[in-house]
């Protein structure tokens, strides 16, 4: 396994971005953990998750791409300091781009934020975790209305790895639907995995997740 996913998941803990306990998902599900980016709100902290995400894109894509795109509104800050990552430890320059929810009609006028999409564009798509593939669902649309765009992937921080709407996970039924390869910088059984190494999962824990994913969990 990566190192980086090692000192990922040790960062999740350390930022409490990753939770264990009793949670209500936005799908209804009850599950023994939770991720929120929204945890990130230090310039450490977005610096360090920026350069994960740029190690982790170099590590599932490679760096032959133009655009950073992040869905409105935690894809915003994703992107921008992601592309910061990309050019800090590869030296590579990439553009940013955003959507925002309501289309702009005085000054920067439109519906993006950051570059504006140009056609031949090769495009990474970024957010903090896919659960139901909604995002994409409102976010690759505006993308290819845009210009004759290739998305080459999609990267998030955490696949859950649980079903999404059928029996695969979120993250390939996104790829099956639109195209494009996804992946993450870690997944929950990698997670799973490195906290037993290190001692740090108890068996109640470890039964509340395996029960979870008896009930919901994918392969792919």
């Amino acid at each position: 396994m990566e190192e980086y996913k090692k000192e990922f998941t040790e960062f999740m803990l350390e930022s409490n971005a990753l939770k264990f306990g009793d949670f209500t998902l936005k799908s209804g599900r009850k599950s023994p953990f939770f991720m929120n980016a929204g945890a990130y709100v230090t310039g450490r902290q977005l610096h360090q998750l920026a350069c994960f995400y740029a190690k982790a894109i170099n590590d599932n894509f490679g760096l032959d791409f133009d655009v950073l795109f992040g869905p409105a509104y935690k894809g915003i800050p994703l992107a921008a300091a992601t592309v910061m990552a990309i050019y800090e430890l590869y030296g590579k320059e990439v553009r940013y781009c955003s959507n925002r929810k309501e289309i702009k009609d005085h000054g920067d006028t439109g519906i993006l934020l950051g570059s504006k999409l140009k056609d031949g564009d090769r495009v990474i798509m970024i957010e903090d975790v896919t659960t139901s593939g909604k995002s994409m669902e409102e976010t690759v649309p505006i993308v290819r209305s845009q210009a004759d765009v290739e998305i080459k992937g999609l990267i998030v921080s955490l696949n859950r790895n649980e079903k999404g709407k059928g029996n695969r996970t979120a993250l390939k039924e996104v790829s099956e639907l639109y195209g494009f390869p996804a992946a993450a910088i870690v997944s929950m059984p990698e997670v799973v995995e490195i906290l037993k190494e290190k001692k740090m999962l108890d068996a109640d824990l470890e039964e509340r997740i395996n029960a979870y994913y008896d009930q919901y969990g994918a392969t792919e």
